[in-house]
This record gives C-alpha cells, sequence and structure tokens, in this order.
C-alpha cells in the first residue's frame, strides 16, 4: 500500500468522523451522514477502503450519539461495511443507479431487520423514515460529489 493510498484513507476517515457529527433526526442518535465519505472513498479507491471507512465511520457516528444501542452499533457497523462494499462493486462497473437504489433499500429496510427481532417491530418501524431519509441524503450527495471529486483525487500528472 503506498503513501497517497494511505492518506486518501486517512483523509476519507477523517471525512466520515465530521459528516457523524452532522445527524439526521431519529430514534436512535447514530443516523448522520457518515456514510458520505465512505461511499465516495469506494467510489475512488475501492471497495475494501470504502468499507474501511464506513465500519469506522458508524463505530464514531454511535460514539458521538452516545452509543444508544450498545454492542449492537458493532453489528450495524459490519453491515454499514458490507452495504458500502455492495455500493463500490456495482457503482464500479458503471451502475451508479442500481447502487444507489441497492444501497437505499439496504440501508434503510434490511440493516435493521435485526432489531426488528430484538426489540419489536415499533423500533423497527420508527426507524424507517429516518433511516430512508439518511441512506437517501448519504447517497445523492455521494453520487453528486464523487464524479467531481474524481478528477481532483485521482489526478494523475502527464509527462511532457
Amino acid at each position: 500500500m503506498n503513501i497517497k493510498r494511505i492518506s486518501l484513507i486517512s483523509l476519507f476517515i477523517a471525512l466520515s468522523v465530521v459528516g457523524a457529527s452532522i445527524k439526521i433526526p431519529a430514534v436512535v442518535s447514530s443516523v448522520a451522514l457518515d456514510m458520505v465519505p465512505a461511499l465516495i472513498a469506494g467510489a475512488l479507491i475501492g471497495s475494501l477502503p470504502g468499507a474501511f471507512v464506513a465500519l469506522f465511520g458508524h463505530l464514531v457516528s454511535a460514539l458521538i450519539g452516545g452509543m444508544p444501542l450498545g454492542p449492537f452499533h458493532f453489528l450495524i457497523a459490519v453491515e454499514m461495511a458490507l452495504l458500502a462494499w455492495l455500493f463500490t462493486e456495482i457503482y464500479r462497473k458503471g451502475k451508479g443507479i442500481l447502487a444507489s437504489i441497492l444501497f437505499v433499500i439496504g440501508n434503510t429496510f434490511l440493516s435493521p431487520l435485526p432489531f426488528l427481532f430484538i426489540m419489536g417491530t415499533g423500533f423497527y418501524i420508527g426507524m424507517i423514515p429516518s433511516l430512508l431519509i439518511g441512506s437517501l441524503l448519504n447517497t445523492i450527495l455521494a453520487l453528486l460529489l464523487s464524479s467531481r471529486l474524481a478528477n481532483v483525487f485521482l489526478h494523475k500528472e502527464t509527462v511532457k
């Protein structure tokens, strides 16, 4: 792994911490804009770095929000990493809209599914509106920014 790649991953982790501070009003205080940098990192430097940024970003978001679900946030962090990985794999094949739709559906309806059995139907249904808004905001911002940032972050100097 080269220095540029490590620096970019570190930059996206730092941006994820900033995004984790921008909360979406929700039943649980860990819904935030921490996935924007993870999705952009995935689009620009690969699925594994994007997944790593997503995992770390969610844990920081949960920490900032007071870890309301306790150790369950580690499960959610793994889910976020898997969703970021899936998004990146599909996005990098030129199917950004499909990747976005799958990410929104996965983050809104599938990732809170374990809590349907743990905390009940009320909690699950109560989380859906804020997760939908958060997923849409994260995805739209990532789509808008990743294409514009590709030229900045992946700029290759031409030799004359």
